[in-house]
């Protein structure tokens, strides 16, 4: 079967630019459900234009005062966080609806989340296998509780889940986080917007207490993509010399991903803040840190990486358990691509250790990015090191940074 195909090229190997960044797709998300569930009390500014925000975005629209007969059926294609977000949303707000999405999304698990549900009060179906979308809402939502459990080292989409809603519970809710959290600043980023909204909240140990409560009037003016500047730092440290500029990010984000700066110290790049944003600079091609934890920032894991294995960095990785069941097996997938440029990534007791000792860049190679947009964006700045880089499926990356080719094109990239 063939694939479209980009073929991606940089003739020079320096890379001076500055490059606008779409607004955060975690936070937008959660902005997105923080408005439907406050019937538009909270108000949000500079919405991220990704794929997955626009199509959470047209079903909450699409749903506001519907009449539709029968039991409609929401098809969220592959945004995951749409479809835990919007698990718990309907299965709380009293809504009779089918949730579904591509034959990816129907192999994700999503069994804790529905579990935890369905102890609240919630009424929801499996349509065909067990634990697993599509789901099926019934209208009746009674709380039984507010007071239930889930494991730390799960989806911390399936707790934003569940802690978006909470204010919105009759009873509201009492969450226990079972062991160490994974992710846990995309939690703290829930809270954050949470409060914003006017919602208070205590977290105590592994209890994290919403009370039931109304939202306030007020704005959320979502920040840049921290996701999408980790590929900016990718092209600075593969460059030869390198100076990128990406206005309006903040230097005490909400979003975990912004860990990114600190990790790129190792490959040799200075982040410096100004009152515009961010300047972002190599420096040195000395390379210092071999161990690097990702249990907090999973979604980093492809950037950093293939970047340590194009510079031929034999570092350990660990915090990626989360990455098999994400778009696709990111283990996998890593392991597949990477080997076409002669490098290894060996588990070992939840370590993966990079072999680079037959590293090398052929003339030409042909990415398959697994219908996984972050495959796409992290493999794409090995285009400084090979001639012609093919990517499979470019589209793939409208999930998150619609403009991604367009804006590699104004860095001095070819295609």
């Amino acid at each position: 079967m063939s694939h479209p195909v980009l073929i991606l090229s940089k003739p020079g190997k320096d890379t001076f630019c500055t490059t606008y960044l779409t607004g955060s797709k975690s936070e937008s998300n959660r902005a997105l459900i923080l408005n439907a569930l406050s019937k538009g009390k909270v108000e949000v500014k500079n919405l991220s234009s990704a794929d997955d925000t626009v199509t959470l975005n047209g079903i909450l629209e699409s749903r506001k005062d519907s009449v539709a007969s029968g039991i409609p059926t929401v098809d969220i294609g592959p945004a995951g966080t749409a479809m835990r977000f919007l698990t718990a949303y309907f299965a709380t707000t009293g809504q009779e609806v089918v949730i579904t999405g591509t034959e990816r999304m129907k192999q994700r698990p999503i069994g804790i989340l529905v579990d935890a549900l369905r102890s609240l009060g919630a009424k929801i179906e499996y349509v065909e296998k067990e634990g697993y979308p599509p789901l099926k809402f019934q209208p009746l939502f009674e709380q039984k509780t507010n007071k239930i459990s889930i494991k730390g080292n799960i989806s911390s989409q399936f707790i934003t889940a569940l802690l978006l809603v909470a204010p919105s519970l009759p009873e509201g809710l009492e969450l226990t986080i079972e062991g160490e959290l994974t992710s846990r600043p995309y939690v703290e980023m829930t809270l954050a917007m949470l409060a914003e909204a006017g919602i208070s909240h205590q977290w105590n140990g592994p209890v994290v207490s919403i009370p039931s409560q109304e939202f306030k009037s007020s704005a959320i003016t979502v920040e840049p993509d921290w996701s999408a500047a980790s590929y900016w730092y990718s092209v600075a440290a593969l460059s030869e010399e390198s100076s990128i500029s990406l206005p309006y990010l903040k230097e005490n984000s909400l979003q975990g991903d912004s860990r990114i700066s600190k990790i790129m110290e190792s490959f040799g790049i200075t982040t410096k803040f100004t009152t515009e944003g961010l300047e972002l600079n190599k420096t040195t091609n000395e390379i210092k840190g071999d161990f690097f934890d990702l249990k907090d920032c999973p979604d980093l894991a492809q950037t950093v990486i293939v970047v340590s294995a194009a510079l031929g960095h034999n570092a350990t990785f660990t915090g990626l358990e989360t990455l098999k069941i994400k778009e696709t097996d990111r283990i996998a997938a890593l392991q597949n691509e990477l080997a076409k440029i002669g490098v290894k990534l060996n588990e070992e007791n939840e370590h993966y250790h990079l072999d680079c000792s037959g590293l090398h860049f052929p003339e030409k190679i042909t990415i398959r990015t697994y219908e996984d947009h972050r495959m796409a964006m992290a493999f794409a700045p090995l285009a400084l090191k090979i001639k012609q880089l093919e990517i499979e499926e470019p589209a793939v990356v409208g999930k998150s940074y619609p403009s991604f080719w367009e804006d590699l094109k104004k860095a001095g990239f070819e295609y």
